[in-house]
Parts: structure tokens; sequence; C-alpha cells
């Protein structure tokens, strides 16, 4: 998926793309989690459109559920999964879009400007 260690790093300009790739996915991953989460919380607590979205990126955010009073048997126990999952999902965006970043850091300081090892 990268450059090798002994092939130049990458020009500026096509590191920005990879980027932009890496984000892409990493936003994609957040869509399709936010979906799971409003359609968790209309089905389990019978919310409107708005407020199950508000609750659910609020979870992903990292910020906790809106609502916590009031909450049905199935809804605590969505909404603490859904709690769990958006901590993982957390993890994988910042892994994904560190990614590209830490792999151009260990590159440039371990590359070698030779064809072979002879010296």
């Amino acid at each position: 998926m990268y450059e090798h260690r002994h092939s130049r790093p990458i020009p500026a300009g096509r590191f920005i793309l990879r980027i932009a790739g890496h984000a892409g996915l990493a936003f994609l991953l957040i869509g399709i989690s936010l979906l799971i989460g409003i359609a968790g919380y209309m089905r389990t607590e019978q919310m409107t459109l708005l407020d199950a979205f508000l609750n659910a990126a609020m979870l992903l955010g990292g910020m906790g559920p809106v609502k916590t009073e009031g909450l049905s048997a199935n809804g605590k126990l969505f909404a603490g999964l859904y709690a769990l999952y958006a901590g993982l999902v957390f993890i994988a965006v910042m892994s994904i879009m560190l990614a590209p970043v830490v792999h151009r850091i260990m590159h440039r300081l371990h590359w070698e400007d030779r064809e072979d090892d002879t010296p």
C-alpha cells in the first residue's frame, strides 16, 4: 500500500492525495456509524430523526448521550453497546488518519538513497 523503504518518498502532491483518500475512508466510517446510531435510537426509543441524530452524534463525538433519563431497557442496552462501538470507531478513525503521516515520518527517517546495500 505504501512505498518500500528503498524507494524515494512520494512527492507532496501525491501525499496530499493519500491523506484525502484516508480522510474519505474515515468520513465513510463515521457516516455509516452515525446511520447505525440513528437507526438504533429510532427503533429502540422511537425518537425523531433529529433527536436520534443528536444522541448518536454526541456519542460518536465522545460527549455522551443527550437523553439518559426515561430510556427503556432496550434503549439502555443499545446506548451502552453503541457507546462501546463509538469508542472503537474513534480509535479506528484516528488510526486511519495518522497512518500515512506516521509512515511518511518513519520513511524519511529510514530511507536509504542507495539502490543496493553494497558500499
